[in-house]
């Protein structure tokens, strides 16, 4: 039997990982699907192995390109540290994609017919600390006088209802779209990897949720990575798509300020 009761029990510990959080950078990373770790007191969620290591559950790879990343520019990190079966912190509460019940072929019945109490101490839990992080981070810098920049790193699954996907690496954005811009525009001529504009996903998903709470209000430069998960399994994958989008952003910054 599933206990709903509590959400995260002590010995879970806190919702939200903070990492490099003396970093200089103007940088400030965020991975929302960091971890494939569900709360003790919900068990499997009545799903197999299967799916609690699958893209369903995180974003595989994505918070080691991002703790890569976030040392080589000296970068704020902030990190989910449950899985986004329980809350997806990309999403709003109102959004069914919060807490789904089914992903891809995978019903998930510990999600199945939540009340709303459920729905709110998870909200409670889980995405108001989440939320709060990075809210107080910016506003910090904000008082300091330091720029924010805000990146979130994610990966995405090569096989999506068996149907494969080209794209390596996805620069999305929402309305805003100059840092992508440049982005794009840096990364034009590698040959590295497939590289596209707002796939495999766009801000019609609703996979912009961060960007738009968090830096198109206050019109800070903003940007979501996706890595298809296959170019990431490893820590040589790891390395050298970190290393890229190092470069990528460093050079898309520069030229920002030059202009």
């Amino acid at each position: 039997m599933l206990i709903r009761s509590a959400v995260l029990t002590e010995a879970d510990g806190n919702a939200v990982a903070v990492e490099n959080p003396g970093g200089r950078g103007d940088v400030l990373l965020i991975c929302e699907h960091a971890s494939n770790r569900l709360p003790e007191a919900y068990g499997d969620l009545g799903l197999p192995t299967e799916a609690l290591v699958s893209h369903i559950a995180w974003d595989p790879g994505a918070l080691a390109v991002a703790q890569l990343m976030a040392k080589n520019l000296d970068a704020v990190l902030i990190h989910q540290r449950f899985s986004r079966l329980i809350y997806d912190c990309n999403r709003p509460p109102i959004s069914p994609a919060a807490m789904r019940d089914v992903s891809e072929v995978f019903r998930i019945p510990g999600n199945e017919n939540l009340s709303e109490v459920e729905k709110s101490q998870r909200t409670t839990a889980l995405y108001l600390p989440f939320k709060g992080h990075i809210a107080e981070e910016i506003a910090a810098r904000r008082e300091a006088g330091r720029a924010t920049v805000l990146v979130t790193v994610h990966s995405f699954t090569p096989v999506y209802y068996g149907r494969k996907r080209e794209v390596e690496i996805g620069i999305l954005h929402d309305r805003d779209s100059r840092l992508a811009d440049r982005m794009l525009t840096a990364a034009a001529n590698t040959s590295l990897y497939r590289i596209a504009r707002n796939e495999p996903y766009g801000a019609a998903d609703g996979v912009t949720h961060t960007l738009e709470v968090h830096a198109i209000p206050a019109g800070l430069l903003n940007v979501m990575i996706e890595i298809r998960n296959d170019l990431v399994d490893d820590e040589i994958g790891q390395g050298v798509v970190a290393d890229f989008l190092t470069g990528l952003l460093r050079e898309s910054l520069a030229e920002t300020s030059d202009s």
